[in-house]
C-alpha cells in the first residue's frame, strides 16, 4: 500500500479502479477515501492544527494539496486564520470574511504514513461495502437464497451468500441434519438488520414459509396464482401441514401439489430431510377445515367456541390415538393450522360431559326459579345455560318452544329476575362480611359475584386491586398440567414443581373477562393515585396569579 499511496497518477487511478470492482461499490467512494487517507497523512507532515484539503481528480490522477485559511480582523487560531495585512500578500483583492486557498507541495510519504493512509482507505471501503450490502439485502425478507456453508460455529451455520454472509441459528435449523462445510444450502431469509459489524442477514431452513417457498417454486399453478397455500404448520424434520386452495374449479388443489407420481411434493421433502408432509384442501367453513386438518383420523362432531377461541373435536374410541398422533403431533399441527386451541375427547367423554352440563343446568333452573324438573329440562334442551338468558331474551322467542305460552314465559322472565336479585343481595351481603369496599362496586365489568372472589383472596380495597398486573387478575387457569410435570413415580425429582403458581389463574380468571376489561379495571382501580398529584396545580396557579397582581400594583 505504500507504493500506493506514492504511486504516479496512473498507478492511483488503476487502483482506485480495481478496488471499486471487486468491492462492486462507487469508484468515487475509493477516490474519496484515498482524499481523506492523504488530507490525514498531510496533516501528520504540516501540522494536525491545519485545515488541510487533497484533491484526487478521477480523470487525470492529479493530486493537489491547498489549506485553507480565513481572513479575519483579529487573529485568534495563527493556523485556521489570517489578519488582513497578510492576506493581502497573497490575495490582492482579499477581504474580512473570505477564504484564501495556500498551496501546498505534494507530501512524500513515509512508512508510518503510508500504513495509516492504508487502515483509513481500507475502513472507508469496509464501510461502503456493508451498506452496499444492507442495501441489497434489506428488502429481500421471505426470499429464499442458496448458499455455500462456509462454516459452523457453536451451532450456528455461517452461510456465504456470494456478496454477504448469513447465519442460520440453531433453533431455525432442521433437526438431525448434518451441516457440511462447502456444501450448498437453501434457506429463507428472514429478516435483515444494520450492525456496526456489518448487515446481519438471518436465515432459517425451519420456518412454515420455507415449505411454501419451495412448493411454489415446485408448483407452477402456486406460482401463478392459481392455487394458495392458505396456511402452514410445520415440526420441522418430522411432519407438516398446509391448506391450498384453488380459484380455479378445473385444478384440484392437492393433486396439483403432489404432482405426477408425486413428484412434486417428493422435491420438497428431500428438500426438507424426509419431513412428512399433509396437503389438505381449505375450506372457508372452520368446522370443515379443522376436520381435514386432523386427517388421517376420523371425526365424529365438532364444536365451536369463538369466545373462549376453543374447537372441542369428538372423535371414536378406535381413533383417539391417531388423532392426537405421536406426542401429540398431529393435534398440534393441527391447532396451529386452524388457528385455534383443539380439544380432543372420545364420544364416551363427550356424552358423560354433555349429561353432566346438562344435569348440572336442569338443577340450577328447578332450584333458582322454582320449577319442576321436566320444565327446567325443557329450558336447558333449548339452549338457555345461564339465569341471565332467561331474564333477558326476548319474550316472543321464549314463548315459541312448544308447551310454552306468553303467560308462562313472562312468569319466568319474572322469577329469573327476582332469581339474580336474590343472588346479587346475597352477594353483597357476603362482599360486606368480608370487608371489601364499597368504592370497588364501582368499577367497570365489576359484579357482586367477582367482588366476593376478590374479597376471598384478600383484595379488599382500591390499592389492593391496583396493585395487581392484569394477567394476575384475569388469566384462565391452566385445565391440563404440562406433560413435563408429570414425573414418574420411580424417576428421580424434577426440577420444577408438579404444581407452579402461574398455573393457578387469575383472581377473576374463571368470569371470562378480556384483556382489554382488565386493563380497564386496573387502570380505573389506579385513577385515584393520581387525583392527589393534579389537585394543588390550580391553588399553585392562584398563588402565582396573586404574587403576578401585586407586581402590577407596586
Amino acid at each position: 500500500m505504500a507504493s500506493a499511496i506514492s504511486a504516479n497518477k496512473a498507478e492511483l487511478l488503476a487502483i482506485a479502479t480495481s478496488v471499486a470492482s471487486e468491492k462492486m461499490i462507487d469508484k468515487a467512494i475509493v477516490i474519496e477515501a484515498m482524499e481523506e487517507a492523504i488530507q490525514k497523512s498531510a496533516r501528520n507532515r504540516y501540522g494536525a492544527e491545519n485545515d488541510i484539503r487533497a484533491k484526487l481528480d478521477p480523470l487525470t490522477g492529479d493530486l493537489r494539496l491547498w489549506r485553507v485559511v480565513e481572513v479575519v480582523e483579529e487573529v485568534e487560531d495563527y493556523f485556521k486564520q489570517i489578519d488582513l495585512k497578510a492576506a493581502e500578500k497573497l490575495q490582492d483583492d482579499a477581504k474580512v470574511g473570505d477564504f484564501i486557498v495556500d498551496p501546498l507541495p505534494p507530501v512524500d510519504l513515509g512508512r508510518i504514513d503510508a500504513q495509516s493512509a492504508k487502515q483509513v482507505i481500507f475502513q472507508k471501503v469496509r464501510d461502503a461495502e456493508r451498506e452496499r450490502q444492507f442495501e441489497e439485502f434489506k428488502d429481500r425478507a421471505g426470499e429464499v437464497i442458496t448458499g455455500v456453508i462456509k462454516s459452523v460455529e457453536f451451532g450456528h451455520v455461517i452461510v456465504n451468500l456470494g456478496r454477504a454472509e448469513g447465519v442460520i441459528r440453531r433453533d431455525q435449523q432442521i433437526p438431525r441434519e448434518a451441516a457440511r462445510v462447502g456444501e450448498r444450502v437453501r434457506a429463507l431469509i428472514t429478516k435483515v438488520e444494520r450492525n456496526n459489524r456489518g448487515p446481519q442477514i438471518f436465515l432459517s431452513r425451519a420456518h412454515p414459509d420455507f415449505m411454501k417457498k419451495l412448493f411454489a417454486q415446485e408448483v407452477p399453478e402456486i406460482y401463478d396464482g392459481i392455487i394458495e397455500i392458505k396456511a402452514a404448520a410445520r415440526d420441522p424434520g418430522s411432519r407438516a401441514k398446509i391448506g391450498v386452495i384453488s380459484y380455479d374449479s378445473s385444478i384440484d388443489p392437492v393433486g396439483a401439489c403432489v404432482g405426477m407420481k408425486g413428484s412434486r411434493v417428493q422435491a420438497v421433502v428431500q428438500e426438507l430431510q424426509g419431513e412428512k408432509i399433509d396437503i389438505i384442501p381449505w375450506s372457508d367453513d372452520g368446522a370443515t377445515f379443522i376436520v381435514n386438518a386432523l386427517q388421517p383420523a376420523t371425526v365424529a362432531r365438532v364444536v365451536l367456541d369463538e369466545e373462549e377461541g376453543r374447537i372441542e373435536v369428538v372423535v371414536p374410541d378406535d381413533q383417539l390415538s391417531l388423532a392426537i398422533g405421536r406426542r401429540g403431533q398431529n393435534v398440534r399441527l393441527a391447532s396451529q393450522l386452524t388457528g385455534n386451541q383443539i380439544d380432543i375427547m372420545t364420544e364416551e367423554e363427550a356424552s358423560e360431559k354433555r349429561q353432566k352440563e346438562f344435569a348440572e343446568r336442569s338443577k340450577m333452573f328447578e332450584e333458582e326459579l322454582d320449577v319442576d324438573e321436566t320444565l327446567s329440562q325443557l329450558l336447558v334442551a333449548e339452549g338457555f345455560a345461564e339465569l341471565e338468558e332467561v331474564a333477558y331474551v326476548e319474550l316472543e322467542e321464549l314463548a315459541a318452544i312448544e308447551g310454552f305460552d306468553d303467560d308462562l314465559a313472562e312468569e319466568l322472565q319474572n322469577r329469573a329476575k327476582e332469581a339474580i336479585d336474590r343472588q346479587e343481595t346475597a352477594h353483597r351481603e357476603a362482599r360486606r362480611e368480608l370487608g371489601v369496599e364499597d368504592d370497588l362496586a364501582e368499577l367497570p365489568h365489576i359484579s357482586e359475584a367477582m367482588l366476593v372472589t376478590l374479597g376471598k383472596a384478600g383484595i379488599k380495597t382500591l390499592d389492593d386491586l391496583a396493585d395487581l398486573a392484569t394477567d394476575e387478575l384475569i388469566a384462565r387457569k391452566r385445565e391440563a398440567p404440562r406433560r413435563r410435570n408429570n414425573a414418574p413415580a420411580d424417576g428421580p425429582p424434577m426440577r420444577r414443581p408438579s404444581v407452579r403458581e402461574q398455573d393457578k389463574g387469575g383472581v377473576l380468571g374463571d368470569y371470562g373477562l378480556s384483556e382489554e376489561q382488565g386493563n380497564e379495571i386496573i387502570m380505573a382501580a389506579r385513577a385515584h393515585w393520581f387525583e392527589d398529584e393534579e389537585a394543588p396545580a390550580p391553588a399553585e396557579t392562584s398563588d402565582t396569579q396573586e404574587a403576578a397582581d401585586a407586581d402590577s400594583t407596586q
